[in-house]
């Protein structure tokens, strides 16, 4: 596994409830935001396992709606437990982004 696989793994569930809390959405339609937003390897196939697995620890909930093309479509949502996860990650990922970005910055100066 790739480097960037290994760093996207540790993030992905965190874009993933951060696309979901901005605007109900399907699992096609936040493989395309994911790739809008430059992570153009993260496939379907790795998005679905996520979304079932947000679903059972219910910080998702899944509707069946009808789609304007095509069959129906599975939009997923927030739930109350899941904005405290997103409020967590987003909490998490600065206590790690801060430092990091420091230290790539100090070491990107000296050498």
């Amino acid at each position: 596994m790739s480097l960037r696989s290994q760093l996207l793994k540790g993030i992905l569930e965190g874009c993933i409830l951060s696309i979901i809390k901005q605007k109900q959405t399907y699992g096609y339609e936040l493989s395309v935001k994911l790739q809008e937003f430059g992570l153009s390897d993260v496939s379907e196939g790795s998005i679905y396992p996520i979304l079932l697995r947000l679903q059972k620890e219910n910080l998702i909930v899944g509707e069946m709606k009808k789609s304007e093309a095509g069959p129906n479509r599975k939009y997923y949502q927030l739930t109350e437990g899941g904005h405290n996860a997103l409020s967590e990650f987003m909490y998490q990922w600065e206590s790690i982004k801060e430092p990091v970005d420091r230290i790539i910055d100090i070491k990107g100066r000296r050498s």
